[in-house]
C-alpha cells in the first residue's frame, strides 16, 4: 500500500493536476479569508468553510478522475492486480494519495486563519479546527466515491463527469428531500445528505454521528472499489 501511495503522489505532482487542485483551493480560501479580514470579525470563519463546501465538491472530481481509470487506459492495471499486493492495499494506496492532495490543500489553507488568530484575543480556535476536521471527513467520503466511479470506466472525462454529477446531487439533495417530505424517499434522501451533516460542523458542533457517517461512506466505497478490482483480477 505504501508503494502505491508514493507512486500515486508522485504522479499527481509530476503532472499539473496536483498543483492546479492545491492552487485552486488555496486561491478560493485566500479570497474568502480576505473578505473575513475586510469585515474585521473572526466569527465569519464558519462561513468560509460553509462556502468552500460547494467549491471543494466541484474540485474533488478532478482529483479522483485519474485514480483508477488511468491504469486501465495505460494498460498498467494488469501489472498492478497481478502484483504480490492485496487488492485492498492497491485501492487504499490510490484513495490515500487522492486524499493526500486534498489534505495538503486544506491544511495549507489554515495558515491565513492561524495568522489571524495570533492577532485576535477571542479567536474561535475550537470552531476553526472543528470545521477543518469536518472538511477532511466530508472530503474523504466524496473522494472514495470518486475513486469508485473512476474504477468503473476507462475514461478520465467520464469519471470526472460522473463524480461531478453525484457531487451536485449530494449538494442539493436537501432541496429534493424537502419536496418529498413526509414519505419514505424523502426520509432516505435527508439521511444521505452531505450538506446537513457538514453544516453541523460549520455551526460549531462536533457531531460524532456525522463523523461516523462520513467514515462509513469512505469505507463502503473503498470496499466496493476493491471488489470491482478483484473481479477484474479473476477475469
Amino acid at each position: 500500500m505504501r508503494a502505491i501511495f508514493k507512486r500515486e503522489m508522485r504522479a499527481y505532482f509530476a503532472s499539473p493536476v496536483g498543483y492546479v487542485v492545491v492552487a485552486a483551493l488555496l486561491a478560493l480560501y485566500g479570497f474568502f479569508y480576505y473578505q473575513v479580514m475586510a469585515i474585521g470579525s473572526s466569527s465569519y470563519i464558519t462561513q468560509v468553510f460553509s462556502t468552500m463546501f460547494m467549491f471543494s465538491m466541484m474540485i474533488m472530481p478532478i482529483i479522483t478522475m485519474r485514480s483508477m481509470s488511468d491504469d486501465r487506459k495505460n494498460k498498467t492495471d494488469q501489472a498492478l492486480i497481478t502484483a504480490p499486493v492485496s487488492v485492498t492495499g492497491i485501492v487504499m494506496g490510490k484513495f490515500l494519495a487522492a486524499f493526500g492532495v486534498y489534505f495538503i490543500a486544506n491544511t495549507l489553507a489554515l495558515l491565513p486563519a492561524i495568522t489571524m488568530g495570533f492577532f485576535s484575543s477571542a479567536f474561535p480556535w475550537g470552531i476553526l479546527f472543528g470545521n477543518y476536521i469536518g472538511t477532511l471527513l466530508c472530503g474523504a467520503a466524496m473522494i472514495s466515491i470518486g475513486v469508485f466511479i473512476s474504477g468503473l470506466t476507462i475514461s478520465q472525462v467520464i469519471a470526472a463527469i460522473g463524480t461531478f454529477v453525484i457531487a451536485i446531487f449530494l449538494m442539493f439533495v436537501d432541496q429534493i428531500a424537502s419536496a418529498l417530505s413526509g414519505n419514505f424517499i424523502g426520509t432516505i434522501l435527508t439521511w444521505i445528505s452531505f450538506t446537513s451533516r457538514y453544516d453541523t460542523f460549520t455551526q460549531g458542533i462536533f457531531s460524532v454521528s456525522s463523523c461516523v457517517y462520513f467514515i462509513s461512506v469512505a469505507a463502503v466505497f473503498v470496499f466496493l472499489t476493491a471488489r470491482r478490482v478483484e473481479s477484474r483480477r479473476w477475469n
